[in-house]
């Protein structure tokens, strides 16, 4: 195999990881009603708020990781074996569970840094 060709697998394996992540947040959204949505996502928002205050590049680190070979797929399956081992561990909860789960594992990580 060529560099080429093992650039052009990776940046494959990232669309292909691009296309899931966007087919679970399809999936998530359109399984709730609107009104569910809309108090889901100002919960959501101030969480994103915070966590944007001790990550502020999180945003270009994760639009770099779509352009490197490779790293978005490690990083989404990663991210996939994790939730399964949330999901099966807290029978019952949602995506959203897991959303407010990370964000707040986060920060709390972020604020344990900062000490």
């Amino acid at each position: 195999m060529s560099y080429e060709e093992i650039f052009i697998l990776g940046w494959n394996l990232n669309i292909l990881m691009f296309v899931i992540n966007f087919i679970i947040a399809l999936a998530t959204m359109t399984s709730k009603p609107k009104e569910q949505l809309f108090v889901e996502n100002k919960i959501l928002t101030s969480l994103k708020n915070e966590f944007d205050k001790y990550y502020p590049y999180r945003k270009y680190e994760t639009l770099a990781t779509y352009f490197i070979p490779f790293t978005a797929f490690f990083r989404m399956c990663y991210r996939i074996i994790e939730m399964y081992f949330f999901f099966s561990r807290n029978r019952g909860t949602k995506m959203f569970d897991y959303m407010i789960y990370k964000y707040q594992s986060d920060i709390e990580l972020a604020k344990n840094r900062l000490k």
